[in-house]
């Protein structure tokens, strides 16, 4: 059986992955600062991204993101572990994306990965101390004429 605090953690933890998507989807790059801790190691690089600290993922999702019209971050069937004031956590992304085309056509790229996840208790409040993706799969669907 769960304790209180086990559950309320494992919820807190869960809106942190929420507030993470949210941030990302409509580009709060400094919303990042209360959902990371500052020395974070992130890691997009299995599907294609960039690999480093806060200020370095900021910047790239800042650079990368708005080049998309449209996305969103679909996150679910998280297995999260809570030992103490740290915790680790497995959590599917499904991740579809516009891309923008010639002559105003646009493709649709489908993103499905898990985020593995080491997340730690700071001043009271959880943060990602360590965000790895794993590739799931990449589906790049061909222009559909009327998309866009």
């Amino acid at each position: 059986m769960l304790s209180l605090q086990e559950i309320s953690d494992r919820l807190e933890i869960q809106d942190l992955m929420v507030r993470y998507s949210h941030a990302v989807d409509t580009q709060q790059w400094d919303v990042l600062d209360t959902v990371f801790t500052p020395d974070a190691h992130i890691d997009y690089s299995a599907m294609g991204g960039s690999k480093g600290d806060l200020a370095a993922t900021k910047k790239f999702l800042a650079d990368v993101m708005p080049n998309f019209p449209a996305f969103q971050h679909l996150i679910a069937n998280s297995s999260i572990t809570v030992d103490g004031d740290t915790a680790t956590g497995r959590t599917m992304c499904h991740n579809p994306m516009v891309m923008p085309g010639e002559d105003g056509q646009q493709s649709l790229m489908l993103c499905g990965l898990w985020y593995l996840d080491t997340f730690v208790r700071v001043d009271g409040e959880w943060r990602i101390k360590e965000r790895v993706e794993e590739k799931g799969y990449m589906y790049i669907a061909p222009p559909t004429p009327g998309m866009g």
